[in-house]
This record gives C-alpha cells, sequence and structure tokens, in this order.
C-alpha cells in the first residue's frame, strides 16, 4: 500500500476507542490506503526492567503487556471487517504527544485521527494537553473525532477566512476547501463555506471620551465592511464552484459561530486551518480554533499549507 495513503490512528482506551478505529476505517475506504493503529496505553517499561524489581513487578508487566496486545488486535479486527489494511504498535514513549508525533514523521501519513474531548482552561494554558501539542507540530492534517455517527452523505462545513486576516495566506482557504471537496467528493455529500466577520462595536463610546469627539458614519463603514467581505467570499466559492445557497456569511465572533452553525445545521466535519508557529509566535497558534474546537458537536479537521 502506498505510504502517502496510510492513515495512522491513535487509539486512547479513555478517548471513544471504537469510534476512532471505525472513522480510521471509514476515511481509508474513502482514500484507498491502509491503517497503522497506535495504541497509547499505560506505559509498563519501568516494571520490566531493573535488577531491584521483583518477580512480580514483571509479571504484572508481562500481564498488561498481554492485555494490550489483546485490545490492539481487537481494535484491528474492526478495522479490518470494515474492509481496511491494517498495521499496529503500541507505544512505550513518553510524553503520548512525542510519541505520535515521532511516528508521524516517520510514516508521513495522509491523516492523522485521534478521538477528542473537553479540555480544561489550564490544559490549554499551560500546553499540557496531547491534542494541542499535536496540532500545533504535525505536519499532516490532523482529523479529531467526536463519538458520533457520519451520515452516509455529510454535512461538511469549510470555515475559510477570505480577507486573510491573523497573517492568513489566501493557499490556506483552498487547502480548506480543497479537503472539504475532496471529503464531499467521495461520499456525495455537501460543502458549505462559513466565513465569520467582525462588525464594528465600541467605536462610539471611545470616541466619545475624547476631547473633541467626531461623527464616525458607523453603519455606512459596517455596509461596506460587509460588501468586501462578501465580495472574497464569493470569488473564493465561485472559484471552486460554490453556489450561493452553500455560502455563508456572519457577523460576530468566529469561537461563538463556527459552534453554532455547525449544531444548528447538524454537521458532520468542520475543516479548518492552522499555521505553522516558531519560536515565541508559535504559542498564539490556533487561538480561534482552540477555543472552537471544545464547543464542536461534531469532527473536526485541521489543515495546514504544506510546508
Amino acid at each position: 500500500m502506498n505510504a502517502a495513503k496510510r492513515i495512522l490512528v491513535v487509539v486512547e482506551p479513555d478517548i471513544y476507542p471504537r469510534d476512532v478505529v471505525a472513522r480510521g476505517a471509514w476515511l481509508a475506504g474513502l482514500e484507498g490506503g491502509s491503517l497503522h493503529l497506535l495504541l497509547c496505553d499505560a506505559d509498563v517499561s519501568a516494571l520490566d526492567h531493573g535488577v531491584f524489581l521483583s518477580n512480580e513487578a514483571r509479571d504484572i508487566a508481562r500481564h498488561m503487556r498481554a492485555l494490550q496486545e489483546a485490545q490492539i488486535d481487537e481494535f484491528a479486527a474492526i478495522a479490518r471487517d470494515a474492509g481496511a489494511s491494517v498495521s499496529t504498535e503500541i507505544v512505550d514513549e513518553r510524553p503520548i504527544a512525542d510519541a505520535v508525533l515521532h511516528r508521524a514523521a516517520d510514516l508521513q501519513p495522509a491523516y492523522l485521527l485521534k478521538g477528542t474531548r473537553y479540555h480544561s482552561a489550564a490544559e490549554r494554558a499551560f500546553f499540557v494537553d496531547t491534542d494541542w501539542q499535536i496540532l500545533r507540530s504535525a505536519a499532516c492534517p490532523v482529523w479529531l473525532v467526536k463519538p458520533r455517527t457520519m451520515r452516509e452523505r455529510p454535512y461538511i462545513v469549510a470555515a475559510v477566512d477570505p480577507t486573510h486576516s491573523h497573517d492568513k495566506p489566501a493557499a490556506l482557504d483552498q487547502e480548506i476547501v480543497d479537503h472539504a471537496q475532496r471529503i464531499a467528493g467521495a461520499t456525495s455529500g455537501e460543502v458549505h463555506l462559513l466565513h465569520t466577520y467582525h462588525r464594528l462595536k465600541g467605536i462610539g463610546k471611545e470616541v466619545g471620551r475624547t476631547v473633541k469627539p467626531i461623527e464616525i458614519p458607523i453603519d455606512e463603514i459596517s455596509k461596506r465592511i460587509q460588501a468586501e467581505h462578501r465580495q472574497k467570499l464569493e470569488a473564493l466559492a465561485g472559484g471552486n464552484d460554490i453556489d450561493s445557497e452553500h455560502t455563508h456569511q456572519l457577523p460576530g465572533d468566529a469561537r461563538e459561530l463556527i459552534p453554532f452553525f455547525a449544531r444548528t445545521h447538524g454537521a458532520d466535519l468542520v475543516v479548518m486551518g492552522a499555521l505553522a508557529r516558531w519560536g515565541v509566535r508559535r504559542a498564539v497558534f490556533g487561538s480561534t480554533a482552540e477555543k472552537v474546537l471544545d464547543h464542536l458537536p461534531c469532527d473536526t479537521l485541521v489543515v495546514r499549507l504544506p510546508d
């Protein structure tokens, strides 16, 4: 099987493992690829080495390894029953994010899939959660799975920013649309473009604090902003044969509107873009995505531009 079509599936026993494996098998069927299941479970290597450890400790380690082997074989059987070609591996490396990223670098998969759950503010603030570390560093598209069934003809939301704010290049929007249309084309699904933009707010209050307030035509400026955003959104839609009924522009905060839109329309998948950040700037990676992901009711595919 072509390595470029390999899908790396991160299996964590406490984060919807069956849903994740099933989604991987479904995606492998669309892509014509194979699965590599990476079981990330308790590391028992510490019980299996060292001159001061008892035979009982080594017996526990062997027993746990046998359970892990049985577990990964059970998950592999689920994928094989769905028609997927599967290879398996159990990782001992810690932290888990490092192990996943190292295997992704070796395998260079078409997608990296894993289950996701709610992340606390502390996890987001201190970058200790596995999901965020993978999203920040993985070179391949990362598919985060929620425990729900994908419809036969999925509703796919491509969250774009055709005004290229926050230093986002135009090519990133096209990458988002390409992935969304690729999946929709293989499933007879629908792609809906969604663009959110900030309305003018608070300007009048700030102006009122000046010594000589001036009158600002808020309504007129707002209409111009709306028209400019709409024009760029329609250009992106037209270039990808997406009609007006599948093109949506909403005023407000993306962190609130993207989850709201997904819930309201029963979306199966939201495709978003991410920028690689290095050095100090890396800390601002995905400020919108990080706050959106927890509140989405469906799967999320995070893509980035090739290096």
